[in-house]
Order: structure tokens, then C-alpha cells, then sequence
């Protein structure tokens, strides 16, 4: 799967998809639906004339996940008239696994809405909000937002990932004091030793040795 381009290059170099909800086309659109196609017209000539890079725009389908996965966008915009759940759903799936930032312009006021939007790992939500001048702004805060909470998810997962470490030695340090009648700073000394006489890390040697010892006690 090709490499998305880093987040740290200049805004308008961005490439972005669009995700419109419209599901009806031609003759058969009703009032709403050509508003919210001359919304979607607006905002993608809006992000033409800002210099945006528009590698796509897409309906809010069951195939969006597979064609996300495929274009690898560095953002995301949804263009939502009203209740956007199920865009949202394939939001998630597509994003679960690489996250974006993500921009949803919509008509749509209700907390409910707004609250869901959030929770899904939408970046800003715009209400009546979508003028060509504000565009640039909104995208701007959005990925610095973005960028802050993958900042903030990164430090969280070393310091959940330090403290399983932490467990494991120590657990590893009572096996070799109760093993060998050890103190726990001969313990710990005897864990080290034997981490650089392996070249591994201490949470890796503490590990082979819980690993022994669970195969040993079985």
C-alpha cells in the first residue's frame, strides 16, 4: 500500500478527498438534494481556487472505506446537509486503521449530531459555515488539531507501553529473588547483566524469563 505524504508539508499541497451524501442524481433530485449539489459545487471551487489538491470526490457508500484505502488522501472533507451517520460509519471504517483529519461542513446544529461527529474522529465541524474565505481557516485549525491529538494519542500509548514494561520486570525481578534468594537490587542487577550479555532490552529479558517460567510451570 503506497505511503500518504507527511502531514508537516504546506496546507495547500494537502491531498484531499470529498465525501458528498447525495444519493440521487439528475431529474429526480428534489429541492434539498440540488441545494446540497450546489453546496458540494461551491466548496470543491472553493478549494480549487485556495489551491487545494482534490484527488477525488466521492459518494458516502459501501465502497468509500476501498476507495480511501486506495487514494490514501492526507484529509478528508464531508459535505453533509443534514444527518451524516452513516457517512460516518464508513468514515470510521476507512480511517481505523490510518487516521486523517477530518472536516465535515453541514447544515446539521443538533448536539446529538455534532457529539457523534466527534466521537467518530471528525476534526471540526461546520455549521452553515461554508464560504469560500473560510475554507482556508478551518482547514488550518482542523489539522493543527489533528496533529495535537495524534501528539497527545502517541504520548499516551508510550506511557502505557512503558508501564506494561515496568510490570513485566518486575515481575521478572520477584521470579529470580524468590528463585535464587536474591535482594531486589541483585535482582535487578542480574536482569541487566543478562540483558547485555543478550543485547536485548530489560523488558525483553524479563519477558523470556516469564515465558520460561509459564512453560515450565505447565
Amino acid at each position: 500500500m503506497p505511503s500518504r505524504p507527511p502531514l508537516s508539508k504546506p496546507l495547500h499541497k494537502l491531498r484531499i478527498v470529498v465525501v458528498n451524501t447525495i444519493t440521487a442524481a439528475g431529474h429526480e433530485m428534489d429541492a434539498a438534494l440540488q441545494a446540497q449539489a450546489q453546496r458540494g459545487a461551491a466548496l470543491r471551487i472553493g478549494l480549487l481556487e485556495a489551491g487545494y489538491d482534490i484527488v477525488a470526490s466521492l459518494p458516502a457508500d459501501i465502497y468509500l472505506p476501498e476507495r480511501i484505502a486506495q487514494l490514501q488522501p492526507d484529509m478528508i472533507i464531508i459535505d453533509a446537509e443534514s444527518d451524516a451517520r452513516d457517512v460516518l460509519e464508513h468514515i470510521v471504517i476507512a480511517t481505523r486503521d490510518e487516521r486523517r483529519p477530518i472536516v465535515m461542513f453541514t447544515e446539521d446544529a443538533a448536539t446529538s449530531s455534532m457529539d457523534a461527529a466527534m466521537a467518530a474522529g471528525v476534526s471540526a465541524y461546520i455549521v452553515a459555515g461554508l464560504q469560500a474565505e473560510r475554507i482556508q481557516p478551518v482547514l488550518n485549525v482542523a489539522l493543527a488539531r489533528f496533529k495535537q491529538e495524534q501528539k497527545l494519542l502517541a504520548e499516551l500509548s508510550d506511557t502505557k507501553h512503558k508501564l506494561a514494561e515496568r510490570k513485566v520486570i518486575e515481575r521478572a525481578k520477584g521470579l529470580l529473588m524468590s528463585h535464587h534468594q536474591l535482594s531486589e537490587e541483585q535482582a535487578y542487577q542480574k536482569l541487566r547483566s543478562m540483558a547485555m550479555n543478550k543485547k536485548l532490552k530489560l523488558a525483553e529479558i524479563a519477558q523470556r524469563i516469564l515465558d520460561v517460567e509459564d512453560l515450565l510451570g505447565n
